[in-house]
This record gives C-alpha cells, structure tokens and sequence, in this order.
C-alpha cells in the first residue's frame, strides 16, 4: 500500500435526489466528476453525507456503480459500508467489491453501543467478508462509541485494514494510530491542519464540495514544509468551514446548497428527517462562501 493508498483529498459525497426524492444518477455522476475536476484524488460514497441512513442497499450499489462509471480511475471510490446492523454491514460491503470499490469506509455501529469486543467482532466479519482495503471510521459523537487503541491494535493486525477516518476529535491520538501502522485522514475539514501535525496524510471532507482545490493546496502545502501558506489557506477557508460545518444540520443539508449555488445541482432535496435548508440559511450560507472566495 502506498502511504496514501486511498488519495490525499477526498470529499464524503452527498447522494443527490431529484426532488421527488428519489436518487438522481444524473446529479451523482455530475458531482463525481466536479469533485475530481476541482482537487480530489479520491471520493467517499454512501457515507453519513451521502445520507446512507435513509438510502437502500440498491440504491447504494447503483450510486458507486455510476460513480465509477463517472470517474473510472482518475480517483478512488471508497465506499461507505457501516450500518449497526453486522449482516447489512456485510451485504454492503460484497456489494461494493463486486461493483469495483477500491476500499470500505467501516463505521463503529451506532445506536446499539456494543462493547470493544462487539465493536472489533463487527469489525472482522465485515473486513473478513471480502477483500478490499478497509478504512475505519470513529465518531463517537455521532456513534456513541469511540474505538479503544487497543481495539485499534488488534484491528490493524488484518492485512486489509489500513487507514482511520478520525473524527473523535482526539487529534493527538493520531501519532499513536500511525505508530500502529495506520494511514491517518482527518475527519473534520477545520482540525486538518491539526491532524496534519501529529502525523495524518489527508483529509475525508464536506467542505471539499465546493473548496477541494484549496484543501488540496492547504495539504500539500503543509506536507513540504510550508506551514505559513497552509495556514493562510486555512485562514481563508475559515467562513467556509463555518458556514457548512457550524450548524446543527450541517452535512447533507448544507453540501447539496452549496451546490446548488455553484450551479452544480439544481435542487438542495434532501430525505426526512433531514430538512433541506431554508432561504434565510441558504442567504448564511451564500455569505460564508462568498467571504471565503468560493462564490
């Protein structure tokens, strides 16, 4: 595996819908190709963003099929695989490989709070189930649960785990996972830099939307030393990270407005109980945007 074997730059992908709720295949291949056109090497698909909750397993297998179709290997595709069901969580993760995901993103299970033994029990029947490279992802405020190191530990003895989303917000526990092994991407666009010091490769955004250039830039520049130009990217981004990210229905909601603004997709419909963003929120989030170039 290379030291960033799932790119430096990916965006957790928003499932577009046309606006009597079903997927838009149409809009998904114009996102993939957007994303890839504008700083992504890689792509995240079926993840909380791409409002995997509320999505089938078909409709999931149909959505990284025409993504791949759309990109085919300008970038990897991971796909979003964790449920808190192990069963589904399997299901999903044949489906992935036999429609040509280049790895899992692998939840911890939520809702359900299982212990550290139930967590890396779910964890192997679906890492065992095939044979893609497998990114775990811990966010415990969404979750519940946050992976314990030693859970970390006995994981990474599997071949095909290789990488950690981390959203725990545990930023230094990231020397600690790479000293395990682990390919290391940030979970949350506004700690990249953070993330970056103590030892993660890249970054599994939102606000790469509509800013994955500029990520990219940010990354990049900070790799090869450059740390006062990855600050005044990060700087710039701040409105953006805001905007998107600094509301409570942030994710879907605020991504597919994005979006819609930048003439990407022509509607912002999002699933119940999520709730598309109201005009007066759209007009916040036009601000932010503007005021940190993006629009």
């Amino acid at each position: 595996m290379t030291s960033a074997p799932f790119g430096t730059v990916l965006t957790a992908m928003v499932t577009p819908f046309n606006e009597d709720g079903t997927v838009d295949l149409d809009g998904v291949q114009r996102v993939a190709k957007h994303l890839v056109d504008h700083g992504n090497d890689g792509i995240v698909v079926s993840g909380t963003t791409g409002e995997s909750p509320t999505t089938t397993g078909a409709e999931d297998g149909e959505t990284l099929a025409a993504v791949r179709d759309a990109v085919g290997t300008r970038a990897k595709i991971v796909a979003g695989v964790g449920t808190n069901d192990t069963r589904h969580s399997v299901e999903l993760a044949r489906q992935a490989e036999k429609v040509g995901a280049d790895g899992l993103l692998l939840v911890t299970p939520y809702y359900n709070k299982p212990s550290q033994a139930g967590v890396l029990q779910h964890f192997r029947q679906v890492v065992e189930a095939t044979a893609v490279p497998v990114m775990l992802y811990d966010v415990p405020s969404r979750t519940g649960t946050k992976i314990a190191l030693d859970t970390y530990r006995q994981a990474r003895q599997w071949e095909s785990v290789v990488a950690v989303k981390e959203a725990s917000g545990d930023l230094s526990r990231t020397a600690q996972l790479v000293d395990l092994g682990y390919t290391v991407y940030s979970g949350d666009d506004a700690n990249t830099l953070g993330y970056l010091a103590y030892g993660a490769t890249g970054l599994v955004s939102v606000v790469g939307h509509v800013a994955g250039t500029q990520l990219r830039a940010m990354i990049e520049a900070f790799l090869a030393g450059d740390h006062a130009e990855a600050l005044r990217i990060h700087t710039s981004l701040i409105p953006a990270f805001e905007s998107i990210m600094g509301v409570a229905n942030y994710g879907a909601t605020t991504a597919k407005a994005a979006l819609e603004l930048t003439g990407v997709l022509s509607n912002r419909t999002v699933r119940s109980p999520l709730l598309a963003l109201d005009d007066d929120e759209v007009a916040e989030l036009r601000a932010g945007l503007t005021s940190a170039g993006l629009l």
